[in-house]
């Protein structure tokens, strides 16, 4: 048991742009077909943001969708912290502009910069704030809009990414329903592996470089560590809490392609009827794949209260997390 009480998820909410890019679509516009992609990735729809839609819209509309599930209110919420790597600006932060829109002037806002990833980090940095007593309830978002930074001659990147935010609203639990563990990790040097070179301080844009500020993926090397990370995860939280693999009632993996999912479900003994699968109808959505999913599963029924769900992710970074929640 923790020396403080647990801090709960007290509601979920989700938001995807109205556009859909399907496979027929992607085979007007590059070198590939339908049976490709969903023989590599298991993808056949991604929502796309169109251009000049930001990511705080989309973390804002996700956002009043949690506040009201869990029947709260802007002005009940005293900390916002946003999971992007595709954020609206350099500066400031998507957190700050998400505060603006909702109107939840008591709360302070900022980013969190841990790619696929990011949900989790933020969540847990949510976590551990509310259980100093500073703060009471707080915004978790995951949002993306990557599509704004991918190359559409590169069929290996531009098939598998979609557009969405997913939120969560945090509070202390008043019973042992809550965050039971996590585990945060990273691992610098494989950095290049998964990357957008360009928009930095390394390589500002200039007419000769635009080249780089576009995602780039060593997919096979990625998918070797995603799995071996996520499954590391796993069995971390499970050694924190004690929970067996048996008494998960759901594994929620990041959303980065089937085959990622369907092995990290193999080498845990997780049985597929256990592991939630939405990739196929929103693509990978980075920071946003974790909530989205969690929002869905809760909506359809898949997360019911009482429910032991375990979430485990992997990104650029190379970063990863696991958590292990009681709902």
């Amino acid at each position: 048991m923790p020396d403080k009480p647990f801090v709960r998820i007290l509601g979920t909410g989700r938001a995807v742009p109205e556009k859909i890019l399907t496979n027929a679509d992607l085979e007007k516009m590059v070198d590939t077909s339908d049976q490709w992609i969903i023989e590599r990735t298991g993808i056949r729809t991604r929502h796309i943001a169109e251009p000049g839609t930001g990511v705080a819209q989309l973390a804002a509309a996700a956002a009043r969708n949690a506040l009201d599930d869990a029947g709260l209110g802007p002005q009940d919420i005293d900390l916002i912290i946003v999971g992007t790597v595709s954020g609206d600006y350099k500066f400031p932060a998507t957190a700050c502009l998400v505060q603006k829109e909702l109107g939840a002037e008591k709360a302070a806002a900022f980013d969190v910069s841990a790619a696929c990833s990011g949900f989790l980090y933020s969540l847990r940095l949510g976590e551990s704030l509310i259980r100093t007593g500073d703060f009471r309830h707080a915004l978790i978002i995951g949002g993306e809009v990557l599509t704004s930074q991918v190359d559409w001659s590169d069929r290996n990147t531009c098939t598998l990414f979609g557009d969405g935010a997913g939120a969560a609203v945090i509070g202390p639990s008043s019973d042992e329903r809550g965050i039971l563990a996590m585990h945060l990790a990273s691992d610098g040097r494989h950095a290049e592996l998964l990357i957008n070179p360009g928009c930095g301080s390394a390589n500002p844009p200039r007419p000769d470089n635009l080249h780089l500020h576009a995602i780039r993926m060593e997919g096979r090397e990625v998918f070797r560590h995603a799995v071996a990370a996520m499954s590391d995860g796993l069995d971390q939280v499970l050694g924190k809490s004690g929970v067996r693999l048996e008494d998960i009632d759901l594994l929620i993996p990041h959303q980065a392609n089937l085959r990622i999912i369907q092995a990290v479900g193999k080498k845990v003994g997780m049985p597929e009827n256990r592991v939630y699968v939405n990739v196929d109808r929103f693509g990978n959505t980075s920071a946003a794949s974790i909530p989205m999913a969690i929002d869905e599963a809760r909506r359809s029924g898949r997360i019911a209260p009482g429910h032991l769900v375990a979430a485990v992710t992997f990104g650029a970074g190379f970063t990863w997390a696991a958590g292990l929640i009681r709902f």
